[in-house]
Protein backbone atom coordinates (compact mmCIF):
# COMPACT_ATOMS: atom_id res chain seq x y z
CA UNK A 1 0.00 0.00 0.00
CA UNK A 2 2.57 2.33 0.67
CA UNK A 3 5.08 1.58 -2.05
CA UNK A 4 1.65 2.02 -4.73
CA UNK A 5 1.10 5.73 -3.15
CA UNK A 6 4.57 6.81 -3.05
CA UNK A 7 4.91 5.69 -6.94
CA UNK A 8 1.50 7.43 -7.55
CA UNK A 9 2.33 10.87 -5.51
CA UNK A 10 5.65 10.71 -6.64
CA UNK A 11 5.35 10.38 -10.13
CA UNK A 12 2.60 13.65 -9.70
CA UNK A 13 5.62 15.67 -8.14
CA UNK A 14 7.92 15.09 -10.65
CA UNK A 15 5.51 16.31 -12.93
CA UNK A 16 4.62 19.22 -11.38
CA UNK A 17 7.60 20.37 -9.89
CA UNK A 18 10.52 18.93 -11.43
CA UNK A 19 9.29 19.71 -14.75
CA UNK A 20 7.54 22.90 -14.41
CA UNK A 21 9.96 24.77 -16.41
CA UNK A 22 12.45 23.81 -19.74
CA UNK A 23 15.74 25.79 -19.73
CA UNK A 24 15.49 25.64 -23.65
CA UNK A 25 13.22 24.04 -26.24
CA UNK A 26 16.11 21.79 -27.25
CA UNK A 27 15.13 20.05 -24.20
CA UNK A 28 11.16 19.37 -24.82
CA UNK A 29 12.47 15.72 -26.22
CA UNK A 30 14.16 15.03 -22.23
CA UNK A 31 11.42 16.94 -20.91
CA UNK A 32 8.09 14.35 -22.97
CA UNK A 33 10.08 11.55 -22.19
CA UNK A 34 11.00 11.59 -18.19
CA UNK A 35 6.86 13.16 -17.90
CA UNK A 36 5.70 9.91 -19.84
CA UNK A 37 8.41 7.91 -18.01
CA UNK A 38 7.12 9.04 -14.65
CA UNK A 39 3.15 8.45 -16.15
CA UNK A 40 4.68 5.05 -16.52
CA UNK A 41 5.84 4.99 -13.10
CA UNK A 42 2.47 6.27 -11.69
CA UNK A 43 0.15 3.82 -13.37
CA UNK A 44 2.64 0.62 -11.75
CA UNK A 45 1.55 2.77 -8.73
CA UNK A 46 -1.88 2.61 -9.25
CA UNK A 47 -2.27 -0.68 -10.53
CA UNK A 48 -0.51 -1.89 -7.24
CA UNK A 49 -3.03 0.00 -5.20
CA UNK A 50 -5.96 -1.37 -6.80
CA UNK A 51 -4.90 -4.77 -6.48
CA UNK A 52 -4.51 -4.30 -3.12
CA UNK A 53 -7.97 -2.62 -2.90
CA UNK A 54 -9.41 -5.91 -4.83
CA UNK A 55 -7.55 -8.02 -2.23
CA UNK A 56 -9.31 -6.49 0.79
CA UNK A 57 -12.86 -6.20 -0.34
CA UNK A 58 -14.04 -9.16 -0.03
CA UNK A 59 -12.34 -9.26 4.05
CA UNK A 60 -13.88 -6.35 4.68
CA UNK A 61 -17.34 -7.02 3.39
CA UNK A 62 -17.38 -10.47 5.28
CA UNK A 63 -16.72 -8.38 8.31
CA UNK A 64 -20.18 -6.46 7.27
CA UNK A 65 -22.11 -9.45 6.27
CA UNK A 66 -22.73 -8.48 3.15
CA UNK A 67 -21.49 -8.36 -0.54
CA UNK A 68 -18.84 -6.74 -2.28
CA UNK A 69 -21.19 -5.12 -4.48
CA UNK A 70 -23.39 -4.32 -1.95
CA UNK A 71 -20.48 -2.68 0.56
CA UNK A 72 -19.33 -0.65 -2.69
CA UNK A 73 -22.46 0.91 -3.02
CA UNK A 74 -23.78 1.55 0.26
CA UNK A 75 -20.61 2.21 2.12
CA UNK A 76 -19.45 6.03 0.70
CA UNK A 77 -15.62 5.82 1.82
CA UNK A 78 -15.44 2.99 0.12
CA UNK A 79 -17.51 4.29 -2.57
CA UNK A 80 -15.03 7.19 -2.96
CA UNK A 81 -12.31 5.26 -3.11
CA UNK A 82 -13.52 2.85 -5.48
CA UNK A 83 -14.21 6.00 -7.46
CA UNK A 84 -11.23 7.94 -7.40
CA UNK A 85 -8.70 4.66 -8.11
CA UNK A 86 -10.32 4.11 -11.29
CA UNK A 87 -10.21 7.96 -12.48
CA UNK A 88 -6.64 8.06 -11.25
CA UNK A 89 -5.63 4.83 -13.09
CA UNK A 90 -7.63 6.78 -16.42
CA UNK A 91 -5.76 10.32 -15.54
CA UNK A 92 -2.21 8.12 -16.26
CA UNK A 93 -3.04 5.90 -19.20
CA UNK A 94 -3.88 9.50 -20.69
CA UNK A 95 -0.38 11.19 -19.10
CA UNK A 96 1.08 8.25 -21.08
CA UNK A 97 -0.80 9.09 -24.19
CA UNK A 98 0.07 12.55 -23.86
CA UNK A 99 -3.27 14.13 -23.79
CA UNK A 100 -4.19 17.01 -21.93
CA UNK A 101 -5.97 16.21 -19.33
CA UNK A 102 -4.44 13.11 -17.80
CA UNK A 103 -1.93 14.65 -15.25
CA UNK A 104 -4.41 17.14 -13.32
CA UNK A 105 -7.07 14.08 -13.62
CA UNK A 106 -4.09 11.92 -12.05
CA UNK A 107 -3.44 14.65 -9.49
CA UNK A 108 -6.89 15.73 -8.12
CA UNK A 109 -7.61 12.12 -7.73
CA UNK A 110 -4.72 11.43 -5.75
CA UNK A 111 -5.12 13.86 -3.35
CA UNK A 112 -9.02 13.70 -2.89
CA UNK A 113 -8.62 9.61 -2.81
CA UNK A 114 -6.40 9.70 -0.05
CA UNK A 115 -8.27 12.33 1.94
CA UNK A 116 -12.29 11.23 1.59
CA UNK A 117 -12.66 11.02 5.05
CA UNK A 118 -12.87 14.99 5.16
CA UNK A 119 -15.48 14.28 2.66
CA UNK A 120 -17.80 11.97 4.82
CA UNK A 121 -17.17 14.59 8.25
CA UNK A 122 -14.20 11.72 9.47
CA UNK A 123 -12.07 14.46 10.19
CA UNK A 124 -9.56 12.56 12.66
CA UNK A 125 -9.31 10.13 10.25
CA UNK A 126 -7.63 12.38 7.63
CA UNK A 127 -4.35 12.64 9.95
CA UNK A 128 -2.51 9.57 9.08
CA UNK A 129 -3.55 10.18 5.34
CA UNK A 130 -2.07 13.53 5.29
CA UNK A 131 0.84 12.07 6.94
CA UNK A 132 0.95 9.30 4.16
CA UNK A 133 0.54 11.88 1.45
CA UNK A 134 2.91 14.09 2.22
CA UNK A 135 6.05 11.35 2.58
CA UNK A 136 4.55 10.18 -0.86
CA UNK A 137 4.96 13.49 -2.28
CA UNK A 138 8.63 13.84 -0.57
CA UNK A 139 10.71 10.40 -0.66
CA UNK A 140 7.68 9.30 -3.53
CA UNK A 141 9.08 12.27 -5.67
CA UNK A 142 12.67 11.81 -5.03
CA UNK A 143 12.59 8.28 -6.29
CA UNK A 144 11.05 9.33 -9.60
CA UNK A 145 13.14 12.26 -9.79
CA UNK A 146 16.17 9.50 -9.46
CA UNK A 147 14.51 6.49 -11.93
CA UNK A 148 12.85 8.71 -14.61
CA UNK A 149 14.78 12.20 -14.25
CA UNK A 150 18.76 12.08 -13.10
CA UNK A 151 19.10 8.39 -14.42
CA UNK A 152 17.68 8.70 -17.71
CA UNK A 153 19.08 12.06 -18.30
CA UNK A 154 22.42 9.96 -18.42
CA UNK A 155 21.63 7.78 -21.06
CA UNK A 156 19.71 10.58 -23.14
CA UNK A 157 22.50 11.73 -25.62
CA UNK A 158 21.14 14.29 -27.59
CA UNK A 159 21.06 16.29 -23.80
CA UNK A 160 24.63 15.11 -23.79
CA UNK A 161 25.61 18.81 -23.25
CA UNK A 162 23.28 20.36 -21.26
CA UNK A 163 23.18 17.62 -18.66
CA UNK A 164 23.93 19.39 -15.78
CA UNK A 165 21.65 22.54 -16.37
CA UNK A 166 18.58 19.83 -16.64
CA UNK A 167 19.55 18.17 -13.79
CA UNK A 168 20.14 21.98 -11.84
CA UNK A 169 16.66 22.43 -12.82
CA UNK A 170 15.13 19.50 -11.77
CA UNK A 171 16.45 19.39 -8.33
CA UNK A 172 15.60 23.37 -7.77
CA UNK A 173 12.08 22.38 -9.17
CA UNK A 174 11.99 19.60 -6.41
CA UNK A 175 13.71 21.29 -3.29
CA UNK A 176 10.10 23.29 -2.12
CA UNK A 177 7.92 20.58 -2.59
CA UNK A 178 10.31 18.21 -0.48
CA UNK A 179 10.78 21.07 2.39
CA UNK A 180 7.44 21.77 2.28
CA UNK A 181 6.25 18.12 2.59
CA UNK A 182 8.91 16.92 4.73
CA UNK A 183 7.90 19.58 7.50
CA UNK A 184 4.27 18.29 7.07
CA UNK A 185 5.49 15.08 7.64
CA UNK A 186 7.40 15.88 10.77
CA UNK A 187 4.11 17.98 11.99
CA UNK A 188 1.33 14.83 11.42
CA UNK A 189 3.96 12.45 12.26
CA UNK A 190 3.87 13.62 15.78
CA UNK A 191 0.37 13.91 16.11
CA UNK A 192 -0.23 10.53 14.70
CA UNK A 193 2.28 9.29 17.34
CA UNK A 194 0.89 10.69 20.21
CA UNK A 195 -2.65 9.62 19.15
CA UNK A 196 -0.92 6.47 19.29
CA UNK A 197 1.22 6.32 22.59
CA UNK A 198 -0.99 7.99 24.89
CA UNK A 199 1.83 8.56 27.00
CA UNK A 200 5.60 9.76 26.76
CA UNK A 201 6.95 6.37 28.78
CA UNK A 202 5.27 4.02 25.96
CA UNK A 203 7.99 5.23 23.71
CA UNK A 204 10.59 3.11 25.34
CA UNK A 205 8.68 0.99 27.50
CA UNK A 206 6.59 -1.39 24.72
CA UNK A 207 7.16 -2.85 21.43
CA UNK A 208 5.27 -0.65 19.71
CA UNK A 209 7.61 1.98 21.48
CA UNK A 210 10.94 0.33 19.99
CA UNK A 211 9.60 -0.04 16.43
CA UNK A 212 8.98 3.81 16.49
CA UNK A 213 12.17 5.03 17.88
CA UNK A 214 13.42 2.70 15.44
CA UNK A 215 11.64 4.40 12.38
CA UNK A 216 12.27 7.96 13.92
CA UNK A 217 16.27 7.39 14.09
CA UNK A 218 15.93 5.96 10.46
CA UNK A 219 13.83 8.91 9.43
CA UNK A 220 16.05 11.45 10.73
CA UNK A 221 19.03 9.75 9.16
CA UNK A 222 16.75 10.49 5.93
CA UNK A 223 16.65 13.81 6.46
CA UNK A 224 20.50 14.69 7.30
CA UNK A 225 20.89 13.15 3.69
CA UNK A 226 18.05 15.31 2.32
CA UNK A 227 19.68 18.50 4.12
CA UNK A 228 23.05 17.55 2.74
CA UNK A 229 22.04 17.48 -0.76
CA UNK A 230 20.49 20.92 -0.17
CA UNK A 231 22.56 22.78 1.52
CA UNK A 232 25.80 21.14 0.17
CA UNK A 233 24.81 19.30 -2.88
CA UNK A 234 22.27 21.56 -4.87
CA UNK A 235 24.37 24.74 -4.92
CA UNK A 236 27.43 23.02 -6.96
CA UNK A 237 24.64 21.99 -9.59
CA UNK A 238 24.96 22.71 -13.45
CA UNK A 239 27.91 20.28 -14.47
CA UNK A 240 27.92 16.52 -15.36
CA UNK A 241 29.77 15.81 -12.56
CA UNK A 242 27.90 17.22 -9.90
CA UNK A 243 24.51 16.21 -11.26
CA UNK A 244 25.68 12.71 -10.79
CA UNK A 245 27.16 13.06 -7.43
CA UNK A 246 23.55 14.03 -5.87
CA UNK A 247 22.09 11.10 -7.79
CA UNK A 248 23.98 9.02 -5.42
CA UNK A 249 23.51 10.81 -2.53
CA UNK A 250 19.85 10.67 -3.15
CA UNK A 251 20.13 7.01 -3.83
CA UNK A 252 21.83 6.56 -0.78
CA UNK A 253 18.76 8.70 0.89
CA UNK A 254 16.54 6.16 -1.05
CA UNK A 255 18.12 3.13 0.09
CA UNK A 256 17.41 4.58 4.13
CA UNK A 257 13.75 5.52 2.87
CA UNK A 258 13.23 2.18 1.90
CA UNK A 259 14.46 0.72 5.25
CA UNK A 260 12.01 3.08 6.75
CA UNK A 261 9.26 1.99 5.31
CA UNK A 262 9.72 -1.68 5.91
CA UNK A 263 10.13 -0.81 9.71
CA UNK A 264 6.27 1.18 9.33
CA UNK A 265 5.04 -2.05 7.78
CA UNK A 266 6.40 -3.57 11.22
CA UNK A 267 5.20 -0.56 13.17
CA UNK A 268 1.73 -0.85 12.08
CA UNK A 269 0.72 -4.32 12.52
CA UNK A 270 2.03 -4.00 16.06
CA UNK A 271 -0.83 -3.14 18.96
CA UNK A 272 -1.02 0.33 19.73
CA UNK A 273 -0.08 0.85 23.51
CA UNK A 274 -3.40 0.81 25.96
CA UNK A 275 -4.18 4.38 27.24
CA UNK A 276 -3.55 5.01 30.58
CA UNK A 277 -6.13 3.87 32.72
CA UNK A 278 -7.63 0.68 30.65
CA UNK A 279 -8.50 -2.04 32.40
CA UNK A 280 -6.51 -5.32 31.89
CA UNK A 281 -8.75 -8.28 30.69
CA UNK A 282 -8.03 -11.60 31.91
CA UNK A 283 -7.47 -14.22 29.91
CA UNK A 284 -10.76 -16.19 28.61
CA UNK A 285 -10.80 -19.88 30.82
CA UNK A 286 -9.87 -22.77 28.46
CA UNK A 287 -12.10 -25.20 27.53
CA UNK A 288 -10.05 -27.75 29.34
CA UNK A 289 -9.98 -25.55 32.39
CA UNK A 290 -13.75 -24.86 32.49
CA UNK A 291 -14.69 -29.03 31.99
CA UNK A 292 -12.17 -29.32 35.29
Amino acid sequence: GFIGQFLAAGAIGFRFFALRSTSAESDRPFYDAAARRAAIIGLIGVVLSGLLMVMQLPALAERRHMAVSALISSDVSTTLQVIFLILELIGFVFAIARLGPGWPLAAYSLVFGSLRAAFIGKWTSVVNPVHELAAGFWIGTLLVLVVAGLTSLFRHESSRDRRGVIAADMVNGFSPLALAMGGVVVIFGVITAWRHLHVLANLWSTPYGYALIAKLCLVALVFSLGAWNWRRQRPTLGSEAAAASIRRSATAALTVAAIVLVVTAILVSLPSPRPPGTPIRPPAASTDAAAH
